[in-house]
């Protein structure tokens, strides 16, 4: 039996003592597994702007997806306690900023737009001096790039990039080859991986919500402003296992043919996959090791090989045997 979306392997009924709906979570257990797009100001660090949140919700662990510059606005996810574990993961999706780029001399508008076209593709970039990472020659892809205006030296553009690349270090480049130098003046990040500035709110906010719940007991604003952390994975394909396989994996099993529900038919060999309960927690994350058209002729063996766990052990029962 088929779904649009998904290919259902077996039918089965989840057990309503175990685990529960991300929806119809406590809200102490809303916040713990969940996460918060901050539209951060310019001025603070991304790591001063983690521990305010941090404060804020009376936390004791949280992380974010991506680094941005004190001088950087824009989207900066936070991960809040167990969500936290998606963070390595959630760093490696694309990123898209709209900057202003300032060039040192007078150039025609014709020649600025044949060098952003040189510059869209795989592109080589050392990261600068002030960065934390190796200074090494990379490889890294600028999916597009969009001038919005031009006035004079300045150059206002909108870019879609692979995770890691520095657009402080692109403007750079950009003005050497334009032969007039050139710098970034502005930067603002609009988009990491699914979460745009449509999803960001400032601290404050925040800060409002959490006191709302504390002083008044009205939940309703803190789950508007923080997100369940399976909201993170919306855009990668999922599989579906069985509440008897939960625990299995918990403890660092891979998941086998046997305890899967449904697959997703975009899960490919290779690929990134979320391992989802039947009530749709996110159990753990992996790399599928085949299609989702080759696990359905499967009768036993494994199909994925798990990465990171999630959830903690102990949620759902332990039915399987160590060997």
């Amino acid at each position: 039996m088929k779904t649009d979306r998904f290919i259902i392997i077996e039918e089965v009924e989840t057990d309503e003592r175990y685990g529960t709906y991300p929806s119809k979570r406590s809200i102490e257990e809303h916040i713990r597994k969940g996460f918060v797009c901050i539209d951060k100001p310019m001025g603070p660090t991304s790591h001063e702007v983690v521990v305010w949140v941090r404060k804020i919700l009376e936390v004791q662990k949280t992380g974010h997806a991506g680094t941005l510059d004190p001088r950087v606005t824009g989207v900066l996810p936070v991960f809040i306690e167990t969500a936290t574990k998606l963070v390595k993961f959630l760093q490696e999706s694309g990123k898209e900023y709209v900057c202003l780029m300032r060039l040192h001399g007078d150039v025609k508008e014709e020649k600025i737009r044949e060098v952003f076209r040189m510059f869209t593709g795989k592109i080589f970039q050392k990261p600068p001096l002030k960065s934390a990472v190796k200074k090494q020659l990379r490889i890294r892809e600028i999916y597009s790039m969009e001038i919005l205006e031009i006035s004079g030296r300045e150059v206002l553009f909108k870019v879609s990039t692979e995770s890691g690349t520095y657009i402080r270090k692109l403007c750079k480049d950009m003005g050497e080859v334009l032969g007039v130098g050139a710098h970034m003046q502005e930067l603002r990040r609009t988009r990491t991986g699914n979460f745009s500035e449509e999803d960001c709110y400032n601290l404050q906010d925040l800060l409002d919500a959490f006191i709302f719940w504390k002083e008044e007991g009205e939940e309703k604003y803190l789950r508007e402003v923080i997100k369940p952390m399976e909201a993170a994975v919306v855009e990668i394909p999922k599989i579906v296992i069985k509440d008897t396989a939960v625990d299995a994996i918990c403890h660092g099993a891979n998941l086998s043919i046997k305890g899967v529900v449904s697959i997703e038919r975009t899960v490919n060999e290779g690929g990134k996959v979320a391992i989802l309960t039947a009530k749709g927690e996110l159990v753990a994350l992996g790399k599928a090791l085949m299609s989702a058209e080759n696990m359905i002729e499967l009768k036993k063996g494994f199909v994925v090989d798990i990465e990171r766990v999630i959830m903690d052990r102990g949620v759902y029962p332990s039915v399987w045997k160590s060997s």
